[in-house]
């Protein structure tokens, strides 16, 4: 009774425990700048992070939390092909530098997690569940997660999703229609794949599609129209539990436009003589949606009146709202042809990439996702970016609809390759094109997909302005030396530590691991400016200043000080600003001591060094 006592509902694996703390375990890398491989770096609100996303996300944590509005991924279904990533919970990026090449490691071997390796659910659950505790950090309150997956995992992505976004966040499983003639190697020629949807919290919700043309058959003087019955059509509902939605409504049978329709009344007269009430086709009693008081104030006593009579073919009358909602909710099933998987391929054709990307999500698919999930100045994400389908349709979406919404693609940097014994790179299996054409990592292939996206989208689109940009980063260790002290020799250990910042290591990539650590967006704005003949840098409109210069004298204390201040009361921002120096840049503790004290002074609390 005592052992029964402890069992839980839930889903359970060997690991989960180390999973939960994998997600818990801080990042110490950073992620570097890399200007030559974007495109539009210094204005650009979009990201392509290159480097393993379980550390990506966990060093987004401060700068992105509660900010994402949509998450779409495309995670590994687990078929016995993809790999699943190692996840090392005391030492995860040096695991990941190995596995890139930066750093050496005899024997170091990624593998395919194959249903013979006796863990086979058990990896994929490892890899997935900290992955989405963090992923929901980032989420905005109102925010939605959009993943795509198949029969292989798809019962168990559903139990762990319950446990990270809460069972009553589920929205839908939709039934995406991803093969017409389905997959004829297997019993059943399967020809569907599903989106799992979980909202953030009670406060979120989805947005609706365009209706197709011809959705809106009739025209007045105001517009094109569709005609709903008034009379509420769910059985569910009747005078029996909405007795205040019971009524009469009266017709003006004189009054017949060219339209067949005919005015209505709540008030009975010689003029409006003839009463309906809202009954089904069997006769009982049902309800109208609407109430008495939304009737008068919206249906009829209005310039552009909406409700109307309209007579059936046998002599009876129904009631009709004129509806101009030019949207409607999204269904369950997606099955039309822009959403099937070998659409992707053809949209993969048209920038010169066919053959290249491994069955590319199509385009359209993901667009009618961000369509549902985000709008106006939204953050969307995609942690498993794969060739960048997902930045690819954030641009598309932003050409057709002209809202303003950016994005975060995180790849791993994947070989194309594998090395053999003699040290000869020979290209996968499933990457032979890509290898041969140049693309030695899928976050190349990625990177350069979203180039010649946007190349297409100006070329057919000359006039215009959005962001077609995107800023890469990348994952490595951090720029700040960290305190590992040589117990035989500390004296050594403490010269060493004079200069706290990796040797090699550039302003720029400072700055960011900064942001990171600040908690600041990546996308934001760096001004420069000489100030006393030292480069220091605004980051956010002054929410940060750095000063990274090698060497601050006595006499360069006064002049920096007040001239970093003039420029902080210049941009007058929001919020707390902190100001950080070089620490072995300062001649001596007094230099240090005046910068802190003149800048405290002018309102600067926050001064901090490395």
């Amino acid at each position: 009774a005592g052992d029964e006592g402890e069992e839980k509902y839930g889903l359970n694996w060997h690991g989960k425990k180390k999973a939960r703390q994998i997600a818990l375990t801080p990042s110490i890398g950073t992620l570097r700048p890399c200007p030559e491989e974007s495109l539009d770096w210094d204005t650009t609100q979009n990201l392509f992070i290159e480097g393993d996303n379980l550390e990506v996300l966990k060093l987004l944590q401060k700068s992105y939390a509660g900010k994402v509005k949509m998450i779409y991924i495309d995670p590994p279904y687990n078929t016995g092909k993809e790999f699943i990533y190692p996840d090392k919970f005391q030492d995860n990026l040096n695991t990941y530098l190995r596995y890139t090449g930066q750093k050496d490691d005899d024997g170091f071997k990624l593998s395919s997690n194959t249903e013979s390796s006796g863990r086979y659910h058990t990896n994929w659950l490892n890899m997935m569940y900290p992955r989405l505790k963090l992923a929901r950090n980032l989420l905005s309150d109102n925010g939605v997660i959009f993943m795509s997956i198949d029969d292989n995992e798809q019962s168990r992505l559903r139990e762990i999703c319950d446990e990270i976004f809460g069972e009553s966040n589920f929205l839908t499983k939709i039934i995406v229609q991803s093969n017409k003639r389905g997959q004829t190697y297997k019993e059943i020629a399967k020809c569907h794949e599903y989106i799992f949807v979980y909202y953030k919290s009670e406060n979120s919700s989805l947005g609706e599609l365009e209706k197709k043309s011809g959705s809106l058959p009739f025209e007045d003087e105001q517009g094109r129209y569709d005609l709903w019955e008034l009379r509420n059509r769910n059985p569910k509902f009747g005078r029996h539990n909405r007795p205040n939605l019971f009524y009469p409504i009266y017709i003006e049978p004189d009054s017949l436009n060219a339209g067949g329709l005919a005015n209505i009344s709540l008030l009975q007269s010689e003029q409006f003589s003839v009463e309906v009430l809202p009954k089904n086709s069997a006769g009982a009693d049902s309800c109208w949606r609407w109430g008495k008081e939304k009737l008068v104030s919206e249906g009829i006593n209005t310039d552009t009146k909406v409700v109307f009579g309209k007579q059936r073919r046998d002599g009876g009358w129904n009631i009709y709202e004129k509806s101009r909602k030019s949207t409607t909710k999204a269904k369950s099933i997606w099955t039309d042809k822009n959403v099937i998987s070998e659409q992707g391929t053809v949209e993969a054709g048209r920038i010169g990439m066919g053959g290249i990307l491994d069955f590319p999500k199509p385009i359209e698919l993901i667009k009618r996702c961000i369509l549902l999930g985000s709008g106006h100045e939204d953050i969307i994400m995609d942690f498993f970016a794969g060739s960048g389908t997902t930045a690819n349709a954030v641009m598309a979406q932003c050409v057709e609809d002209g809202l303003q919404r950016s994005c975060i693609s995180v790849q791993l940097p994947e070989p194309t390759y594998e090395i053999k014994k003699d040290g000869k790179k020979i290209p996968k299996k499933n990457n032979i094109n890509a290898y041969v054409k140049g693309f030695e990592t899928i976050a190349d292939i990625g990177k350069e997909r979203i180039r010649r996206a946007v190349a297409k989208i100006k070329k057919e689109n000359p006039e215009y302005q959005g962001d077609l940009g995107f800023k890469v980063l990348k994952l490595d260790t951090s720029n700040i030396r960290a305190w590992n002290p040589d117990q035989d020799n500390l004296e050594q250990t403490l010269l060493d530590h004079t200069e706290h910042l990796v040797e090699g290591r550039s302003e720029e990539d400072v700055l960011y691991e900064l942001l990171l650590k600040r908690g600041v967006e990546l996308a934001v704005p760096i001004e420069e400016k000489q100030i006393a003949g030292k480069t220091v840098y605004s980051i956010g409109y002054g929410v940060l200043f750095a000063c990274l210069d090698t060497k601050i004298t006595r006499h360069d204390v006064e002049p920096l000080a007040q001239g970093i201040t003039g420029w902080h009361q210049e941009l007058e921002p929001a919020t707390d600003t902190q100001v950080v120096f070089r620490d072995s840049a300062f001649a001596d503790d007094i230099a240090k001591t005046n910068m802190t004290a003149i800048l405290e002074q002018n309102g600067i609390a926050h001064v901090r060094s490395l």
